[in-house]
């Protein structure tokens, strides 16, 4: 494949002009530059920072995988996540992010799974019958919803059953509002001098530390209590060469980052989930037959997600329509080149997902819902480094196993314990923070599944 040379470059002024149409839709401005300038081409952040931005999939496989190790995370999630998140995995490189994944990886693996199962399924069982109190009243907004089904969920996952309702509340709106503050600070870096002065800056510094408190009170409990099967229990006895533990601020860190990074991935993609299958009544009676056949009366294991093929394929093209992370971003640590596109030392790339999982040069028809391109015989025809769901090479989720099994646990009760359809008069449209959300929310209105064998056990 050819990339163009010279590359492209929209200009300084179009850039800044078009900053606060970014805040809004950042998606939205990086598809019509694609759309304009072809699959790679230039850019500057808030009309100041110079960024390359690709859909090209030799440019994406080259920068996430192939020569990895020139590319870093950028300033963006560095500087800025790292000011507010700490150094964890998120936020380091190097060795030192090649030594806590490696510690990390060991609570994601098949066996930690099956034993969080029922952690996950106890926290499941809270948040459905909090939600049958919701949805007796009318439609009801799914996002928010299922936003706090999966944060207890990962929330117990990492902390044990005994954390508290009204901790849990603090810790995940403490995320989610400093999360749209990184946005602005990064859209906007014009803004950065009054965020400081204006006490912006600060006044989510102490949000931040709040929540920070409340989660460190949790890892300072346990280092006196019996030893638990959950993830801090993994982040506690992990141990380095040298036989030392983590301290109680990388525990927190690496508590907290995955937190960020676990919860609002399933949320969203089983938004729009179940937005997608509102209007596909055929591919949710599959999905549904597909749950009773291989559950009966069993609640869902990690075991079990192996089984579930066509539930799958829907949930791959929901992360295709809409991927959680809708861009990657990486800074160029020496000078490179790539076919003909030369990347200088201290680049910005930005891998635009939405836009890959969007080409219609990879994908056929690409805004429609269709399954069936994730079947075993149609997969294969798929382009390396099109479809990146969970990113791609070395820094892929470490959470990819764990965000499945948890979409499909929901998915499998909902899906079973309730009818649903779309409220209408809404318009229904993808607000692109650190994470692809519905901006307006998605309504719609439950009642108790129909008098089908439905079975259901959580």
């Amino acid at each position: 494949m050819t990339l163009p040379s010279p590359v492209p470059v929209v200009s300084r002024s179009r850039s800044f002009a078009d900053s606060l149409a970014m805040v809004r839709n950042p998606v939205e401005v990086l598809s019509r530059y694609t759309e304009l300038f072809g699959d790679t081409f230039k850019f500057y952040l808030g009309g100041l920072k110079e960024a390359i931005v690709t859909t090209n999939p030799a440019v994406i496989q080259h920068v996430l995988k192939t020569n990895a190790e020139n590319y870093q995370k950028s300033d963006i999630q560095v500087k800025r996540m790292g000011h507010f998140l700490g150094k964890g995995l998120l936020t380091t490189h190097g060795e030192a992010w090649r030594t806590q994944r490696r510690l990390i990886q060991k609570g994601f693996d098949r066996k930690q799974l099956e034993a969080l199962s029922a952690i996950m399924q106890g926290s499941l069982a809270e948040s459905l019958r909090d939600f049958d109190r919701q949805i007796g009243s009318g439609p009801v907004d799914i996002y928010p919803h299922l936003m706090k089904m999966t944060f207890a969920m990962v929330a117990k996952s990492l902390f044990g059953a005994q954390l508290k309702d009204e901790d849990i509340d603090l810790v995940s709106h403490t995320i989610c509002t400093v999360q749209e503050f990184i946005v602005r600070q990064t859209l906007q870096p014009y803004l950065n001098p009054w965020f400081s002065v204006s006490g912006e800056l600060r006044r989510h510094e102490g949000m931040r530390a709040r929540a920070d408190s409340i989660l460190m009170a949790y890892i300072q409990q346990r280092r006196h209590q019996e030893p638990g099967h959950d993830l801090l229990q993994t982040l506690m006895d992990a141990r380095y060469t040298d036989g030392e533990g983590m301290s109680d601020q990388l525990v927190l860190s690496e508590s907290m980052q995955l937190l960020v990074a676990g919860h609002e991935t399933s949320s969203n993609a089983l938004s729009w989930l179940l937005y997608l299958l509102s209007s596909r009544t055929d591919c949710l009676e599959r999905v549904r037959q597909e749950f009773d056949s291989v559950l009966g009366d069993a609640p869902l294991t990690y075991s079990d997600v192996p089984k579930f093929e066509f539930a799958t394929q829907v949930i791959q093209e929901a992360l295709r329509l809409y991927p959680p992370f809708w861009m990657v971003d990486r800074m160029a640590v020496a000078d490179d080149r790539v076919a003909d596109l030369a990347i200088p030392r201290g680049s910005t790339v930005i891998v635009h997902v939405y836009g890959a999982h969007h080409a219609p040069r990879y994908w056929p028809d690409p805004e429609s819902f269709d399954p069936e391109r994730f079947s075993k015989a149609n997969e294969k025809q798929h382009a390396p480094f099109t479809y990146l769901p969970f990113g791609a090479g070395p820094r892929g989720c470490i959470g990819g196993n764990y965000a499945m099994l948890q979409i499909l646990m929901i998915l499998s009760a909902l899906l079973r314990k309730y009818d649903f359809e779309l409220s209408p008069g809404q318009t229904i449209e993808a607000r692109a923070m650190v994470i692809l959300r519905p901006k307006h929310g998605i309504r719609m209105t439950f009642t108790q599944a129909s008098a089908r064998d439905r079975h259901l056990v959580i």
